[in-house]
């Protein structure tokens, strides 16, 4: 069965979930989320939310996530925002894999859906739909798309953060940067491993 939202980094073959497939101001850019960089429970929730017909229906995965919640009562979208699970990657570098046999680079398929629409792929790209908060996107200085939260703010969830909630959001985006420095040090150690230095301890008189 052919899923939508699935896709990998063309340059590694990392595999992926795409939330936005194009932004607003920036038609050769999409938001993803890495998949690899996401805790278990946090990947079963957002695969479950994939391969379910609220996702599959969905025309940016993006909508579905904005009102959806993560097992820890976080809503989805903005908590895998908040912890840097998403990033924003030139769509010629990504491809979908609806399935095991097929791969369409992004780029492409967003102009094959321009053109059965009749629109331009500038025209593709989810707006903000209460409130426009262009100057959001347009302020993005790390990679990362603000769309995420512009829209997050729009989905029906709790009003205000509690004191708890923020702390959840904190622990996670902490226990995120953790694994991550852990998987670098990793990465670190099989490239140039570190050499044991005997250390000599200088008795002072």
């Amino acid at each position: 069965m052919a899923l939508k939202h699935i896709g990998r980094v063309k340059s590694n073959r990392r595999k992926i979930i795409v939330a936005y497939r194009t932004i607003p101001g920036d038609a050769e850019s999409c938001v993803v989320v890495t998949t690899e960089n996401l805790m278990a429970d946090e990947h079963d929730a957002l695969m479950k939310l994939v391969e379910s017909p609220t996702g599959q229906q969905s025309n940016e995965l993006a909508d579905a996530m904005a009102r959806s919640v993560l097992p820890d009562g976080r809503n989805m979208l903005a908590g895998l925002h908040t912890t840097g699970k998403m990033i924003k990657l030139a769509t010629n570098q990504v491809e979908m894999t609806p399935d095991q046999k097929t791969v369409i680079p992004l780029d492409k398929l967003n102009q094959m859906i321009a053109e059965q629409k009749g629109v331009s792929i500038e025209d593709l790209a989810v707006k903000p739909k209460e409130a426009p908060k262009k100057e959001t996107s347009e302020t993005v200085d790390d990679g990362v798309t603000e769309l995420a939260t512009a829209q997050t703010l729009e989905a029906p969830t709790d009003d205000v953060l509690t004191d708890e909630q923020l702390a959840a959001q904190y622990r996670s985006q902490a226990d995120a940067m953790f694994k991550e420095a852990k998987r670098l040090r990793e990465q670190a150690e099989e490239l140039a491993p570190t050499k044991k230095k005997t250390a000599k301890k200088t008795e002072s008189a």
